[in-house]
């Protein structure tokens, strides 16, 4: 290991407000898109800059434990979909009346309409039988791939282009399908496509399937459950919202 980091040392001070106010624009305009890919081609330029900031993640003890695996083929698309198509199916049927009719009426997958699969893996034998930070959370490197992911996921909301997660799988028979060796995980499916509009709150929000959890309820102080007293100018800035929608 080197002794003198210095020379890779910069300036850490607050972006400008535009730069800041598009941060947050790309946080809260992020949805997870199923129905409203365009069948635009997403280009090989424009992918290689969402994969290199996936890889920019962070990752116990710079392990990088994730491989992004790209499936554009038709005939490979389709096979996946019947997968998830199964695994729907067998999901739906743990439900029962308005419920379970609320579920088939939701899609849930853009699988044949994304122009672009990815599959993200984690290699959980990377760094070999050592990794910094793990000895005592092994999961960590599963946690570092969900970093990549949701690095990749707002980098294509900056660049208009839509991802959706897709997890309802049997996961064996999806890495028997994708040849993923026994010892790498699949974190995630990942749907990816050029879109020109999105829900502007989360669709299984607006659809009724479930309501946004209030902030106040989530946030605790010390000790669980200990209300913090961040909580008292969060309900301020509520009540002026109340007062004031406009601002």
């Amino acid at each position: 290991m080197t002794g003198n980091t210095n020379r890779h040392m910069a300036a850490a001070g607050p972006f400008s407000e535009s730069e800041i106010a598009a941060v947050y624009r790309t946080i809260y305009s992020r949805r997870d898109v199923r129905n409203e890919f365009l069948p635009d081609p997403v280009s090989e330029q424009t992918l290689l800059r969402l994969l290199n900031a996936a890889h920019a993640a962070p990752s116990v003890g710079y392990m990088q434990p994730w491989n992004f695996m790209i499936i554009r083929d038709e005939a490979n698309r389709r096979a996946v979909h019947q997968i998830f198509d199964d695994a729907n199916n067998e999901a739906a049927e743990r439900l029962h009346g308005e419920q379970k009719r609320n579920y088939m009426a939701l899609k849930l997958q853009g699988i044949l309409k994304a122009p672009v699969n990815i599959c993200v893996t984690c290699d959980r034998k990377r760094g070999g039988g050592f990794v910094l930070g793990r000895t005592h959370n092994p999961d960590m490197d599963l946690y570092s791939t969900v970093c990549a992911v949701q690095n990749f996921w707002l980098a294509a909301r900056a660049e208009g282009i839509g991802v959706g997660w897709v997890s309802i799988f049997d996961h064996q028979r999806l890495k028997e399908h994708l040849g993923i060796p026994e010892s790498v995980e699949i974190i995630a499916y990942l749907c990816v496509g050029h879109v020109s509009e999105l829900f502007t709150s989360p669709e299984l929000a607006v659809k009724g399937w479930r309501d946004k959890i209030p902030l106040e309820r989530l946030i605790y102080s010390e000790r669980w459950p200990e209300a913090s007293h961040v909580l008292d100018f969060y309900r301020e800035i509520e009540c002026r919202k109340t007062k004031n929608p406009a601002s």
